[in-house]
């Protein structure tokens, strides 16, 4: 074994999460360490491989995945590294490099509304959080200004802010302008909140409106977990790539005190340190806890009540595709740039999910050809319908609340393991009526949405398949009772009093915004409890 390396915190995962709140801790003037499974990237190096790829709907082909440690892929067939036990399958999309999975993203940056934090007592149904939303507004904040979120003022009805957005909104694509206007006699529609710049911030220029948000912004215009990793270098945070942990040491108190992980030549390595922060993701962070098994605690570390990895949520859609009875010219600006809030909240979630509706902005270039091609046209007739179907076709999916279930849970295969002999991630996974009486409602609103924008050859998805968004969470949830959690109110586990989790598992409930802003606020506040702050 290599020699033992120390530090007053080490993180595990160099995530937007983790990133930012190891730099926090490293700017008040710890040592802190940061241990990443997967490999350095650059941007240069993936818009490349981006526009070299052939399959451009594939977020993650353009990202080097490695069988030390691999991540998940389902194109142009399934690698196999998740294990579905059914009976649904849960198939999330993320990467394993220096910087997260936020490099693929969309940079949605929502907060959660009020009544997220206490579901349970308004509506009876749920969970409610140990904090309440005024006590994450700061970190809310202190997170937006990080990044660099845009939004509009229309914004605060749904979370109200103490302070203004740090820029105003990207400007609206023509697609834009023109659903908002359509659908004002019904929806208000709003441009989205997001992490990316409308005017030149933090050295990085505005959004020039690519198209190719996702999979990766070329010109660093929209935020991402690599910057953030650059940050906590900076601020003096040591990071290791292509560090695979795989055990946590502790003591007769619970206490832990060491790390272990194997390098991608397979050495092995062991760290020292004060206080422990898991950054990983709501899957790779309980496969950890659980691979961390001991004599005298046999079923994984913060796991005494058998709770580690359950409630596992993400946010199911569907969509509706239609042709609008005028040209709305998709593939300008921002890939997904307005969203209806007005279903976010309300006494209908005693009955149903709540759920945020999305419009597509990505090009439908490439898919119009396709379905043309397959319908046998060829010369001009296929040119017309490229241009027409480019012209007009609109997307729209819905964003719905997943009530926290025990059932539904990420563990470890029993059948599989990857290439250091480590067992991958198991999922039992499930949706229950909650689910289907909110996508029976959001069916209705894509209806009328489509009416209003004159939509023909309407498209929905088949009925009871629902796609996920890669919004991991609940799977390490805080609590005040450690029967029914994980963590307590400042993601640290009940059990072990020198180990944290930054991560989207912390969150009790998913709600009906992307989870990484929530995440990052929650992982600033847990660098301010480590540092004795709270």
């Amino acid at each position: 074994m290599a020699e033992t390396l120390s530090a007053d915190v080490v993180v595990v995962g160099s995530g937007v999460v983790g990133s930012l709140a190891a730099r926090k801790l490293a700017l008040a003037g710890m040592d802190v360490l940061m241990l990443e499974a997967g490999p350095r990237i650059q941007r240069d190096q993936i818009v490349e491989n981006f526009r070299r790829g052939p399959d451009k709907g594939n977020y993650v082909a353009p990202y080097p995945n490695s069988d030390i440690a691999p991540f998940p892929n389902y194109k142009p067939v399934d690698n196999g590294y998740l294990d579905q036990t059914g009976p649904y399958p849960y198939e999330p999309e993320y990467l394993r490099v220096v910087g997260g999975t936020s490099w693929h993203w969309a940079a949605q940056a929502w907060r959660l509304v009020p009544n997220d934090f206490n579901i349970r007592s308004a509506y009876d149904v749920g969970r409610d959080w140990p904090i309440s939303y005024d006590d994450l507004e700061p970190y809310y904040h202190e997170a937006e200004v990080l990044w660099g979120v845009s939004g509009p003022e229309e914004m605060h009805k749904y979370s109200p802010r103490k302070k203004p957005f740090p820029m105003g909104p990207v400007a609206q694509s023509f697609l834009s302008q023109t659903v908002v206007k359509r659908l004002a006699p019904a929806f208000e529609v709003l441009t989205n909140t997001t992490g990316r710049n409308s005017r030149p911030y933090d050295g990085r220029p505005q959004c020039c409106g690519n198209n190719n948000c996702m999979p990766i912004c070329p010109i660093d215009a929209q935020y991402h977990g690599g910057l953030a990793a650059d940050a906590a270098e900076a601020a003096g945070v040591r990071l290791i790539p292509q560090a695979v942990v795989y055990k946590l040491e502790h003591d007769a108190k619970g206490r832990i005190t060491a790390l272990n992980y194997y390098d991608w030549n397979k050495q092995s390595h062991r760290v020292v340190a004060k206080t422990f922060v898991l950054a990983a993701n709501a899957i790779e962070t309980p496969k950890i806890l659980f691979l961390s098994a001991s004599d005298q605690f046999p079923h994984g570390l913060a796991n005494t009540h058998d709770q580690l990895g359950r409630n596992l949520m993400d946010h199911p859609s569907s969509k509706i595709t239609f042709l609008a009875d005028e040209p709305i010219w998709a593939g300008r600006g921002p890939q997904s740039p307005i969203s209806i809030q007005t279903l976010r909240d309300g006494d209908f979630r005693k009955d149903h999910a709540a759920f945020r509706i999305d419009f597509s902005n990505s090009s439908n270039v490439r898919g119009a050809a396709v379905a043309g091609i397959a319908q046998g046209l060829t010369g001009d007739a296929l040119d017309r319908y490229i241009r027409d179907h480019a012209a007009r076709q609109i997307s729209v999916k819905n964003v719905l609340e997943q009530l926290p279930d025990p059932k539904n849970r990420t563990m470890l295969s029993t059948t599989k393991k990857d290439a250091l002999g480590l067992p991958t991630p198991a999922f039992s996974y499930s949706f229950d009526d909650y689910i289907h009486r909110g996508m029976a409602v959001s069916k209705q609103a894509y209806e009328r949405i489509a009416a209003l924008m004159g939509g023909t050859g309407i498209s929905h998805s088949p009925e009871g398949k629902y796609s996920n968004n890669q919004h991991i969470c609940g799977t390490l949830a805080m609590g005040t009772d450690a029967t029914n959690s994980v963590t307590d109110a400042v993601g640290r586990a009940h059990v072990h009093e020198n180990l944290y989790m930054a991560s989207t598992g912390v969150m009790p409930t998913v709600a009906t915004a992307n989870s990484t802003l929530t995440a990052c606020a929650l992982g600033l506040r847990t660098a301010d409890a480590i540092l004795g702050k709270i």
